[in-house]
């Protein structure tokens, strides 16, 4: 699991960096803001943890940049040392998934962490069960239909993994393309289809459902 870490705070970010490290996690330490955003943009993290009081841009403007601008739905935890409901409320606001105020305890940080885990599938090893016939193993990328095993390609399962965590809601284009491909493998409308059209012969062709001119549904 590759986190991305925003703390300017040597002292901090040293200790948090060392403790997610301990516990197996893939730490990208950045100091300022606009290092963090760029790093974002142009790679995937299934993490990041953005202190609000940083240089050159705030933990605050990288999210909404990410949120807004890039539509980017990459798991967020803001930490602040604000004890004030007023940039709580700006975070939730913004697209923010979880806001943590310091001092905290690093049993908590890793509780708040699991739990994100659990609502966007990040390295879980249950397996995901859509109906009586058909599961999902995404850490092996493969479906299991009425017994019989079906590998998926890569990118196969994270589209089916995307469309599973935001389930019942209609995701476009856009969003598929900012959270599951990086900027440098950005593919073609007509590669998605091929990826979609896969899945969707392994799975019925009823699941997911093409909303004309807006994006994919997956039903649930």
């Amino acid at each position: 699991m590759k986190v991305l870490l925003l703390e300017d705070d040597s002292a901090l970010s040293d200790l948090l960096s060392f403790h997610l490290e301990d516990k197996g996690y893939e730490v990208v330490l950045k100091t300022n803001g606009q290092e963090a955003l760029e790093y974002l943009i142009d790679n995937k993290v299934d993490l990041a943890l953005l202190d609000i009081n940083t240089p050159v841009l705030s933990g605050l403007e990288v999210l909404k940049t990410l949120r807004h601008d890039y539509k980017d739905n990459t798991p967020i935890i803001i930490l602040t040392a604000y004890q004030d409901t007023k940039h709580l409320k700006e975070s939730f606001e913004m697209g923010v998934d979880d806001y943590i105020k310091k001092p905290f305890d690093l049993e908590e940080l890793d509780q708040r962490i699991i739990k994100l885990c659990k609502i966007f599938l990040i390295e879980q090893k249950d397996e995901i069960v859509f109906n009586e016939e058909i599961s999902f193993s995404p850490h092996l990328c493969e479906l299991n239909i009425c017994g019989n095993v079906k590998k998926l390609a890569l990118k196969e399962r994270d589209i089916l993994k995307y469309f599973y965590t935001h389930k019942n809601r209609v995701i476009s284009s856009e969003e598929l393309l900012q959270n599951v491909w990086t900027y440098e493998e950005m593919p073609t409308d007509a590669t998605i289809r091929v990826y979609i059209k896969n899945i969707r012969e392994l799975l019925g062709k009823d699941k997911i459902k093409t909303i004309r001119g807006i994006g994919y549904k997956f039903e649930q």
